[in-house]
């Protein structure tokens, strides 16, 4: 029987315990080289059922763009009766009493439409009819109202219940209350009384001769 010797069967074990090694080694390697694609794929598939973020927000954009463009339609729509309201709304910044003042503006783009402005309020606004003759410009949304009389201006919350702004006055309104107050208009409990024209006493009697 022939007899291997030791060192040939040393190294015959070591190189095989190599190529063992050898060979897991390139398992381990290849392994989740062939994992990766599946999951790019994965990301590739969600990418394209993402919708795309530029596309949103153009409509959005196009959206909000027709939403502003009813409104300012919808403003356009004032009838010829209003406009001539309009003309007799006296603008700019008001002083009221106490100290306050608001500030009437005419919006340019939208004729007979005003935007006021004061402390911890702003409405937009628009003229009413009435049949006192009062210019009345209302904001129905947040229940606001504009009393434009001869010689002073108001602004109402009705929704509230208040008062906002009283005793506001253009310089043609501080003209007109100057005269009102040198020449008072008559009360109606001030009225001339009817004249009353005393009957005359009847003729004496003749007396007989």
């Amino acid at each position: 029987m022939k007899t291997i010797p030791l060192t040939t069967l040393a190294c015959t074990l070591t190189a095989a315990v190599l190529m063992a090694a050898s060979s897991l080694a390139t398992a381990q390697t290849t392994a989740p080289k062939a994992a990766k694609p599946a999951a790019a794929s994965k990301k590739e598939a969600a990418a394209k059922n993402k919708p795309p973020v530029s596309a949103s927000r153009t409509q959005l954009k196009s959206t909000a763009k027709n939403v502003a463009a009813g409104i300012e339609a919808a403003e356009a729509a004032m009838t010829p009766a209003e406009l001539v309201i309009a003309e007799r709304v006296h603008v700019g910044s008001l002083p009221c009493e106490l100290g306050a003042s608001v500030n009437l503006t005419q919006d340019d783009k939208a004729p007979g439409y005003f935007d006021l402005q004061g402390k911890n309020f702003k409405y937009r606004m628009f003229p009413v009819a009435t049949t006192t003759g009062a210019i009345r410009l209302e904001d129905q949304k947040a229940g606001a109202v504009w009393l434009q009389l001869a010689n002073k201006s108001m602004l109402m919350n009705q929704k509230l219940g208040i008062r906002l702004a009283d005793e506001c006055m253009s310089p043609t309104q501080v003209a007109m209350a100057e005269v009102l107050k040198r020449n008072p208009p008559p009360s109606v409990l001030d009225a001339p009384k009817p004249n009353v024209i005393a009957a005359e006493p009847p003729l004496p009697a003749p007396t007989a001769q």
